[in-house]
């Protein structure tokens, strides 16, 4: 299959050639991601604080499976107390273990992408099925 032709970075004033379909060039690519994550904040700034892993850790000693796979009928030990409703920096709803549910990694990761984009950022509609088959 050919290749198309690289193009200059899209960061302004770099001239940089790249060939793959982010546009930017490695430096730039981690330029923008220390930005992103900067503005993320923290994970004591959003609230996972050592009050928040004590609480972690017992609720996967209470729920030890992936629900996600429980329901297939399949045992997967989960490793990660999810928000089936995003908290977006809600206290209340943050805390509020209704909104609890364990999942393992590869659950989690599949499901935060589906909802947002994975951490915010956009995902192509084409991306979706193979995420969903993994």
């Amino acid at each position: 299959m050919p290749k198309s032709a690289p193009r200059p970075c899209t960061y302004p004033g770099c001239g940089v050639l790249v060939r793959d379909g982010s546009g930017r060039c490695d430096q730039h690519k981690r330029v923008e991601a220390r930005a992103r994550d900067a503005r993320r904040g923290s994970s004591s700034e959003r609230g996972y604080s050592y009050k928040w892993q004590q609480a972690r850790e017992g609720f996967l000693r209470a729920h030890p499976l992936c629900v996600r796979h429980e329901v297939r009928g399949e045992v997967v030990a989960a490793t990660v107390v999810d928000h089936i409703t995003p908290h977006k920096g809600d206290k209340a709803l943050f805390w509020q273990r209704s909104n609890w549910q364990p999942l393992c990694k590869k659950c989690h990761d599949v499901k935060t992408v589906l909802e947002d984009g994975g951490l915010g950022r956009s995902l192509p509609d084409s991306a979706v099925p193979a995420l969903i088959s993994r």
